[in-house]
């Protein structure tokens, strides 16, 4: 019974640690040189709500100028997109009881039931334009299991990006 155990409980755990942790990916064009930018403007942010569009907005307003981008309501070097959205996934949950011998020794001789879970996750993407030329220099999207509590959500949305734009901007290869 323990050797089934065992390998039950490491799976919660690795379901329970993806719940946790957000799933961010980063992209950019490798040949701008982003240490010429130093401004920004904003083009559009578009959430479910005029709260999330706010919390986007000021979240990733902290993470430029955190680098030394200074935002501009016009005109800037750099234009920036933002997309936040909300969509529900389902999880299936199995669980046995009375296991006995297990299937592996004659037979499974317990009862399984397995329940639908929705889960609300988020997702944000957030582009950086070349101002002049209008091209996409650079994406970050971040994918979030929400809670129902708006609070926690709002830090789940900060911390996304936070590690959005830890590396940004992407050093320059020359």
């Amino acid at each position: 019974m323990k050797k089934q155990f065992v390998p039950m409980l490491v799976i919660a755990f690795l379901g329970i640690c993806a719940l946790l942790f957000a799933e961010v990916k980063t992209d950019y064009s490798h040949s701008v040189d982003f240490g010429k930018y130093r401004t920004y403007s904003w083009l559009k942010v578009q959430a479910g709500d005029d709260l999330w569009k706010d919390r986007i907005q000021r979240d990733v307003d902290l993470a430029l100028q955190d680098k030394g981008w200074q935002k501009v309501e016009s005109g800037g070097d750099a234009g920036v997109a933002a997309f936040g959205a909300m969509k529900t996934e389902q999880t299936l949950q199995t669980f046995y009881d009375n296991l006995g011998g297990g299937w592996f020794w004659g037979g499974f001789d317990g009862t399984a039931t397995t329940t639908v879970q929705n889960t609300p996750v988020g997702t944000l993407v957030a582009d950086i334009f070349d101002g002049p030329t209008k091209k996409l220099m650079w994406r970050g999207m971040s994918t979030n299991t929400l809670s129902g509590d708006p609070e926690k959500n709002a830090k789940k949305l900060q911390q996304s990006v936070e590690e959005m734009f830890k590396h940004f901007p992407p050093k320059s290869k020359g």
